[in-house]
């Protein structure tokens, strides 16, 4: 069931982000677009509500309940820059805003894109595992936390391979020619 609520708030939240910017300049109501963008975020408590419910039912901590977890801290770390992202193709390709800018590829510029990448996976980490911990900690029996302790594991694995990788480029910068379009 959980597990359908994730899918569901997923599609919801792009729906939201689609229907504002769709709103904004299609309709040219940049206002209403506006709130409906507004509005994507609170997808994220839904979801929040119904995992806590759940989990106030008795029931174990599945992965779903992990996801869960990881969903709304990826949201959190990366949701703003996901709807800028949308935002700016969007106003590019429908009301004649400039072209978005390509990502760098190379040198100093494709490094410090690396740490601001980084360091949005470690905002959303720590939201994450946050909840996380803190579904671990309030349950308080560890044969029913089992699947939050893994995902806890994994994400941390993950983490810190992402930081040697993202930072890496900052010691030794990709040279120009090397990554894929030149």
């Amino acid at each position: 069931m959980l597990v359908a609520v994730i899918v569901t708030c997923e599609v919801l939240f792009w729906v939201l982000v689609l229907a504002g910017l769709a709103t904004r300049y299609l309709l040219r109501r940049p206002r209403l677009g506006g709130w409906l963008l507004l509005a994507a975020p609170l997808v994220d408590l839904v979801l929040l509500v119904a995992t806590v419910l759940d989990l106030r039912g008795g029931a174990s901590a599945t992965t779903a309940h992990a996801l869960a977890a990881v969903y709304l801290g990826v949201s959190v770390g990366f949701g703003h820059s996901m709807v800028r992202w949308a935002d700016a193709r969007f106003a590019h390709r429908f009301a004649g805003g400039p072209a978005p800018a390509p990502r760098p590829r190379a040198g100093r510029a494709h490094a410090a894109h690396e740490r601001r990448g980084f360091l949005r996976h470690l905002v959303a980490y720590a939201v994450g595992a946050s909840l996380l911990g803190v579904g671990i900690l309030v349950i308080g029996d560890s044969a029913r936390t089992e699947a939050l302790l893994g995902m806890l594991r994994l994400w941390s694995v993950v983490v810190v391979v992402d930081g040697v990788v993202s930072l890496g480029y900052s010691v030794r910068p990709r040279p120009a020619g090397v990554g894929g379009r030149r």
